[in-house]
């Protein structure tokens, strides 16, 4: 045979395996890119933020908490405050009785008072007589029972809402209407760790309007994530990322607007950690 054939048969071979080491490529690299997009869609699917309706809490409906001092809600000068309260049928200090303690972050210290000034993150009381540091101004007080695992009582005896005057001749910068429908942020608060940060409460308290399908609403939105609450009662938000998580709450009408009150519309950030 002579050498040119044998040339022609050698690039010929050389050609056809070439061309099928092609195809076996493409096959892999469409393989990868369709493992790769499923892999997408899981991790989406995983990471999916979500909430639920929170079960299992003891309701202590004939819960009772009502505050004695400082009983005018005006006071001479600002500085350390003192406040005392009466609690009825519900047990500062004891550990919540539900199988939500381990589910969600709990206090070991036990079931407290949220004390609330002005809708800015509560500050936990264990004992019914404390002192808080207070500023000059006209201030609205919020204070609610919580569960150990700082979810909050809801019944009409478990709260307190005063406004408060502090000083010579205050301003009254929020102009809050008592009366009005009122939205409170509770939870969730802070920085979260380890597993604590597999479940996060959502609890909210809303004062003079109930929330229904038709009526005002509560709106969360979670990392741009949008959900409309239409029942008052605590939740919990699954499928969150570690790092920087954000929360908006905004109290709406039936039609979607927001409600007028310098309290209702709220945002806040807490941070997952490993």
């Amino acid at each position: 045979m002579k050498r040119s054939k044998i040339n022609l048969i050698i690039a010929a071979l050389v050609a056809t395996l070439s061309i099928m080491a092609c195809k076996e490529q493409k096959k892999s690299d469409h393989k990868e890119a369709v493992k790769t997009e499923n892999e997408v869609t899981d991790m989406k699917a995983k990471n999916k933020i979500t909430l639920h309706k929170l079960d299992g809490s003891p309701a202590y409906s004939d819960a009772v908490l009502s505050m004695d001092a400082p009983q005018s809600g005006k006071i001479a000068k600002s500085g350390e405050v003192d406040f005392s309260f009466t609690v009825k049928n519900y047990k500062l200090g004891a550990q919540t009785e539900s199988s939500n303690t381990n589910l969600l972050a709990n206090s070991d210290k036990g079931q407290h008072i949220h004390f609330i000034l002005n809708n800015q993150p509560y500050s936990a009381h264990y004992e019914a007589n404390f002192r808080k540091e207070i500023p000059d101004g006209v201030h609205y007080l919020v204070a609610f029972l919580s569960r150990s695992y700082h979810e909050s009582v809801k019944n009409d005896n478990s709260f307190v809402v005063k406004k408060l005057e502090v000083g010579t001749n205050p301003k009254d910068t929020l102009q809050m209407d008592m009366d009005a429908p009122t939205l409170i942020y509770s939870r969730p608060k802070g920085e979260y760790a380890g597993k604590d940060t597999e479940n996060l409460l959502l609890d909210f308290f809303v004062l003079n309007t109930e929330l229904s399908e038709d009526g005002n609403k509560v709106r969360a939105t979670i990392n741009g994530d949008e959900f409309l609450i239409t029942q008052w009662a605590p939740y919990v938000i699954k499928g969150l990322p570690k790092g920087e998580v954000i929360i908006s709450l905004e109290l709406v009408d039936s039609n979607g607007n927001l409600i007028p009150g310098p309290f209702n519309k709220v945002t806040r950030t807490v941070i997952l950690k490993n």
